[in-house]
């Protein structure tokens, strides 16, 4: 594999042409392999160049740190506006990450539901993972299930604040009733990232318990999501 034979000068260096061919995400994809490949790199392949003195690696590079801590998933949250906003993403690299970050959450979640189980609490928690672990308001999502433990609806029931999802007995079991739900799940995040529940959650959680008994409608299991973990009320044995 050789080098470039154009002279890398200040004005032109930023360009990825420019670089040795093993340095350029695609031919170092095409000769290694997507594995092999960072973050960063499979990125730049997206949004294609930079701009003087910045090569696409560079940029994507700050791209993913917009998402902070959370890096690449984080860019699920961050809107358009935000990214426009960053130099060197106008609106069309913008658009073109948010594409990319929204194709992955929907592969991540599809393969999940492959291995959906109800009675698995790792596989529901999995389902729901990169829906909810990158969110900065707590949601309260609910599966309503049949007599065999299928999914009839997945439901939103509320979205709250950063640390308060604002959920009833009343708003999960009109949504079960209305669904013809024999038995339930109920799932939420804590954004914080630490899926340890709180006291709060498990007062909900003995509630929702009790008005499903009196309804003739199961409570299954109550998951907290955290980042990439989660608590399952069920395994705990708190329910």
């Amino acid at each position: 594999m050789s080098y470039t034979s154009e002279k890398l000068t200040p004005d032109n260096q930023w360009k990825i042409k420019n670089l040795p061919p093993e340095s350029r995400p695609d031919e170092k994809l095409m000769y290694l392999g997507e594995k092999a490949l960072t973050d960063a790199e499979l990125l730049a392949i997206i949004i294609r160049n930079g701009f003087k003195g910045y090569n696409s690696v560079r940029l994507a590079e700050d791209i993913i740190k917009c998402g902070g801590c959370k890096g690449l998933i984080g860019l699920c949250s961050i809107s358009l506006d935000e990214l426009v906003k960053l130099k060197g993403v106008g609106k069309v690299k913008a658009i073109q990450v948010k594409a990319v970050a929204e194709l992955a959450r929907r592969i991540s979640k599809r393969t999940a539901k492959e291995a959906l189980l109800m009675d698995n609490p790792e596989s529901v928690a999995n389902y729901f993972m990169e829906d909810l672990r990158h969110k900065d308001k707590e949601c309260f999502m609910m599966l309503s299930l049949d007599g065999k433990g299928a999914i009839i609806k997945e439901s939103t029931i509320s979205i709250g604040t950063v640390n308060t999802s604002l959920a009833s007995p009343r708003e999960v079991f009109i949504e079960a009733i209305k669904n013809g739900a024999v038995s339930i799940i109920l799932v939420h995040n804590h954004p914080s990232g630490n899926p340890t529940p709180s006291q709060n959650d498990l007062v909900v959680t003995r509630k929702m318990k009790e008005a499903g008994q009196l309804l003739g409608i199961a409570l299954v299991d109550h998951i907290i999501i955290g980042d990439n973990s989660y608590v399952s009320l069920m395994e705990e044995k708190i329910l």
